[in-house]
């Protein structure tokens, strides 16, 4: 294992759109979604413990949920448990590992990965990651991942990329694309020249420090002020300065869509962002009638393609339904059609107006 290279698993979100599991003070990552024996941000770590030494692997998580991060990861160090003061998207939480990174390490690689995807072929993961790292060893450069489409999703992003390769699997990025509607992702999916968005990005950090300087400068002039303190016994004092400070923006928007040194390595291993109950489901292993069902008691009569989601002790009967998500939790129950699961976050504020944040 190389020792300049490290791992930043992102764990701050609140992933509302598998709410009622997900809450915000018990987000996605730290629930088994797909009912495997395994939290999402477990099998994340797993993954990337296979080939990145331990103590290399950070966690960059909101404040609230570092005492989860520690009791779920046992083998992760205390001290690369992360914790940010608040939520400013992506941009921020990588400026703060990569501040942290630069002050332990100059030389440092990093891998950059959100902790609530799923890869199936961790094998054709572990393949790519290496050769990301290996290619920004050489080059200033910043990989993404991409993943071959398999169909004309409008949840994603997509990434259109030149068709002649630079060094055997990396490709030069021409365009970001944020979600298109289903006739654009058909034209994308036809065209050949676009991957979905993974949102997994490798580069060495003094690349991207230099890069938030270029495009990001008043976020890197806040961290710039206080990174002698970084590794310190000040540092979370020094983070309570610069979070305030600091736009919320995501690291796509305020680096990845600007940058010209941006490649792709197209990839297939078995991905999955895990961003809806629909997701979920595509990853269930289904019955005779297509249900997805996670619980020991529940009983299926004239109802097909359900994703069912509710606590082993419940009997759950369910009659003449077709196509609908449900998922029970100790104080709410969800049902809902799976063709409506994108509004899903709305149904969440509307819950939000009429009865505060008690069922958040």
């Amino acid at each position: 294992m190389n020792k300049h290279n490290y791992v930043a698993i992102m764990a701050g979100g609140i992933g509302s759109r598998f709410w009622p599991m997900s809450r915000t003070n018990y987000p996605k990552q730290f629930l088994d979604i797909l009912n495997t024996g395994k939290t999402l941000i477990q099998w994340t770590y797993d993954r990337f413990a296979d080939f990145i030494p331990a103590e290399n692997i950070f966690v960059v998580t909101s404040d609230e949920y570092s005492d989860i991060v520690a009791e779920q990861l046992p083998n992760l160090p205390k001290e690369n448990i992360l914790g940010e003061p608040s939520r400013k998207n992506t941009a921020p939480c990588i400026a703060y590992i990569s501040f942290k990174l630069m002050q332990k390490d100059p030389q440092a690689s990093l891998i950059v990965a959100p902790s609530d995807h799923l890869i199936l072929d961790t094998m054709a993961f572990r393949k790519v990651c290496l050769e990301a790292l290996s290619f920004v060893g050489k080059h200033n450069a910043f990989i993404t991942l991409g993943i071959q489409p398999t169909h004309p999703n409008t949840g994603y992003g997509y990434i259109q990329f030149e068709q002649h390769s630079i060094t055997d699997n990396v490709y030069k990025v021409k365009t970001f694309t944020e979600k298109p509607s289903l006739e654009i992702a058909k034209t994308f999916l036809s065209s050949g020249e676009f991957l979905w968005n993974a949102g997994i990005f490798v580069w060495q950090v003094k690349n991207i420090l230099t890069a938030f300087e270029h495009y990001l400068p008043e976020m890197y002039e806040v961290f710039v002020a206080e990174k002698d303190k970084f590794n310190t016994e000040e540092e979370k004092e020094a983070l309570e300065a610069i979070y305030p400070q600091c736009t919320n923006i995501s690291i796509d928007f305020g680096i990845m869509e600007k940058a010209n040194n941006v490649y792709v390595i197209p990839s297939s291993f078995g991905w999955s962002d895990l961003g809806t109950w629909n997701s979920a489901y595509d990853n269930f292993s289904k019955d005779y009638f297509d249900n997805a069902v996670a619980g020991n008691n529940v009983v299926v009569i004239d109802s097909k393609k359900c994703m069912v989601h509710v606590p082993d002790e419940k009997l759950v009967l369910l009659q003449g339904l077709d196509d609908f998500i449900i998922v029970d939790t100790p104080d709410v129950l969800l049902v809902c059609q799976k063709t409506k699961e994108q509004e899903i976050k709305e149904y969440v504020a509307e819950v939000k107006r009429k009865k505060g944040e008690k069922y958040l």
